[in-house]
């Protein structure tokens, strides 16, 4: 149990720390550059989608849909209140000093991004046969074909 724990909470500092990265690097690099900083939003939300989707592949082929699913939930849950709330205290800004449009569409972007990156990662994975579920299936198939037929004698 600890160790999911702890894998839900690297993950999400992971995320957390693309997103700080991503701020820090509009606020020093950029900054009065609204197409410049817009440009690294989007590789920020990339990044985070390569991030889900590499998890959600590795994670998918030794755990219950699930049990993974939740554990992701739950780590973008965390880097999202992080990332929203805390976030752009770290750079010098209001939290919703852009007001309430930007502080949702960074909300449904950042939940867009994070949807996707699952989706591609697991549709890989099940799409190569190397899910959970898939295995166990095979597992079950070797097995059947192992036993020998028995033999009806009327």
């Amino acid at each position: 149990m600890r160790e999911r724990w702890r894998a839900i909470g690297v993950l999400a500092a992971a995320l957390f720390v693309v997103n700080v990265v991503a701020r820090l690097v509009i606020k020093f690099g950029f900054p009065n550059d609204d197409a410049a900083a817009d440009r690294v939003s989007w590789v920020m939300f990339v990044v985070i989608g390569l991030i889900l989707a590499v998890v959600a592949f590795r994670w998918g082929r030794d755990r219950p849909v699930g049990r993974w699913l939740a554990d992701l939930a739950g780590a973008v849950a965390v880097a999202l209140a992080l990332t929203v709330f805390v976030g752009p205290l770290l750079v010098g800004e209001n939290p919703f000093g852009g007001g309430a449009g930007l502080f949702f569409a960074q909300i449904w972007l950042y939940l867009a991004a994070t949807a996707a990156g699952v989706l591609v990662g697991f549709l890989t994975l099940t799409a190569l046969g190397r899910d959970y579920r898939s295995q166990q299936l095979k597992r079950y198939a070797e097995l059947r074909a192992a036993k020998p037929r028995k033999i009806v004698r009327r």
